[in-house]
């Protein structure tokens, strides 16, 4: 079983050989550069320039020898986007700072900042119109230089046995609505002045139309899995109600679902939402998703077992292999291994799992614990055979 047969087995909630393993294919499952390079480092792999494919959170993307060190089963695509297309930062004495194609601003703190924040949002403040929003200057999402060379990338990934997956340019819906207009701004504006929240959703669903309806029709034969996320999901609870997310962002989600279906029938549906987000899983179902990001296994009512128990048969999780808030970094390697053990027994029985961290590994994970997490994940994801 290569690993594209493995991970279309488990999606489709089958056992295969083993439980399949992700590292780097998506934004969201993927290595700080720094703890790549410590890694390298401690399993004796050369130096290697890093590839960045996120600079807002300085992902790396890993290279073929890794890969093949740890038998990575996926491989992700990453159309120009704001987090790693024209990048200029400028030298702002404490920090570097770049304003994107979105008109937001990110910086990094000197000396040895590990991630960009967000400092500046275009749309923010009480003045804002529906006219500002329908005349500000949006990206062209459906530029096609933001694919150039992802149907070749694809076709090699394929002839290596892996499996392929694309993200899309723009964040969740409710997430870049944020963004460009700030936090604290569109979420008052949900709840008061609807109008015109509506508008900047709309507006947020229309840029991701643009570009999947120019990307998929190029793409859709070489791609396995297709990479959507929104964030609705707290430590504790929810960022909105149920009934905000049903009244404003299930509707525009299904338009959006349903027009990927329409154009990669075949391809997979991943859904990123970090947080607690078991209340909206029976929705998630419903518009169509086939495979939940993360099981953020720290947060409130995402327990593993319940939720495998709960639904399971209707959908696939992809994450939660381990714990990266405390585990992963803080851990020792047989706490590491413990919790990768625990994790797999209670999601992987009967397909319908892809191992991978709850999210990023971060740059304060040591090399040991990222081996023994692997090392784990070959130790107790094989499934028995007659």
């Amino acid at each position: 079983m290569n690993s594209r047969e493995r991970l279309l087995t488990a999606i489709d909630h089958r056992e295969p050989d083993r439980v399949p393993f992700d590292l780097g294919s998506t934004q969201v499952t993927g290595i700080h550069v720094l703890a790549y390079q410590g890694l390298r480092e401690h399993i004796g792999l050369p130096p290697a320039e890093p590839r960045i494919c996120d600079a807002i959170q300085q992902l790396v993307l890993p290279d073929q020898d890794l890969v093949e060190r740890f038998d990575v089963d996926v491989r992700g695509l990453f159309p120009l986007n704001s987090h790693n297309w024209r990048i200029v930062n400028a030298d702002v004495g404490d920090a570097w700072e770049y304003t994107d194609e979105w008109g937001i601003t990110h910086r990094r703190p000197k000396p040895d900042g590990l991630y960009y924040s967000i400092v500046r949002s275009p749309l923010e403040g009480a003045a804002l119109t529906l006219d500002d929003v329908r005349s500000y200057g949006w990206p062209n999402t459906g530029d096609p230089r933001r694919i150039a060379g992802l149907q070749e990338q694809a076709m090699e990934y394929r002839a290596q046995g892996k499996a392929v997956m694309i993200k899309g340019v723009l964040a969740g819906i409710l997430e870049m609505a944020q963004r460009v207009r700030g936090a604290e701004d569109f979420l008052a504006d949900m709840a008061a002045n609807e109008v015109l929240a509506c508008a900047i959703l709309d507006k947020m669903l229309e840029l991701k139309l643009t570009f999947w309806e120019m990307a998929l029709p190029r793409l859709a034969g070489v791609i396995d899995v297709v990479s959507e996320a929104d964030d609705y999901g707290t430590q504790t609870s929810q960022l909105i109600s149920p009934r905000m997310f049903r009244n404003l962002l299930k509707p525009r989600l299904k338009i959006l679902f349903d027009r990927i279906r329409q154009l990669a029938p075949t391809a997979r549906l991943f859904f990123h939402s970090c947080g607690n987000v078991r209340p909206l899983l029976p929705d998630f179902i419903e518009l169509g998703v086939d495979i939940l990001n993360p099981v953020h296994i720290r947060a409130g009512g995402m327990e593993p077992s319940g939720l495998k128990r709960d639904f399971g048969g209707e959908i696939a999780f992809w994450g939660g292999g381990v714990d990266t808030q405390e585990v992963l970094p803080f851990g020792t390697p047989q706490q590491v291994k413990d919790d990768v053990k625990r994790n797999i027994e209670s999601l992987a029985p009967g397909g319908g799992f892809v191992f991978s961290t709850v999210h990023n590994i971060q740059a304060d994970a040591p090399p040991r614990n990222i081996v023994a997490m692997w090392e784990a994940v070959w130790e107790f994801g094989g499934y028995a055979r007659p």
